[in-house]
């Protein structure tokens, strides 16, 4: 599992021999099982991830009814809104497939920092995939907000067709802001196209 995390890091910058042993020293790897609950409403973020194997779903409860705002799968970070801000969260995370992932907290981090002043580029790197992960979920949001139900759709199935048959279809109709019927509307309609 080590080689993922090398594989994922390497992607987006080079990593010496000697970057490369301390992380396979440093890196703390778990896994959950589908349904395993990460993040609770109300709960303080402890720990951000990077998905080795696997789909965590992020969402909330409005009016009693489930919300999803996004689903991370593998290559992805997994930073949860309240992790720097120490504040409770107003989201859950839970795996919608067993999962694995490489676990950072502000505790690990500080001894890892502390230990290997190495790690910084690594953490910085870190940071600017989360702010281009911010800036296209924005945009993604931007887009979904102004756009018809089938064209969020067929934007899903060009951008991610891997969720369609990793994801129940009701977290996918929430996902798009619909309901579970109008979804099967629209998938039977653009069958027939």
């Amino acid at each position: 599992m080590e080689n993922e995390v090398l594989k994922i890091i390497s992607s987006h910058m080079s990593l010496s021999d000697e970057l490369i042993k301390i992380l396979e020293e440093v890196v703390v790897i778990k896994s959950y099982k589908k349904g395993s609950v990460l993040l609770k409403e109300g709960q303080m973020a402890n720990e951000k991830f990077i998905i080795s194997k696997g789909c965590i779903r992020s969402y909330v409860i409005d009016d009693g009814e489930e919300k999803t705002l996004e689903f991370y799968t593998e290559g992805q970070a997994v930073i949860p809104t309240n992790y720097e801000s120490r504040i409770p969260s107003i989201h859950f995370l839970d795996c919608i497939e067993d999962t694995v992932v490489f676990v950072n907290s502000p505790q690990l981090e500080k001894e890892m920092m502390l230990k290997f002043p190495q790690l910084e580029s690594i953490c910085s790197v870190m940071y600017k995939i989360s702010d281009k992960m911010l800036s296209d979920n924005q945009s993604s949001f931007t887009s979904y907000r102004t756009i018809s139900a089938k064209d969020r759709y067929l934007m899903l199935i060009k951008e991610r067709p891997d969720l369609i048959q990793r994801v129940p279809q009701y977290q996918l109709a929430s996902y798009l802001g619909v309901k579970p019927e109008t979804l099967s509307r629209i998938r039977k309609k653009l069958s027939k196209e």
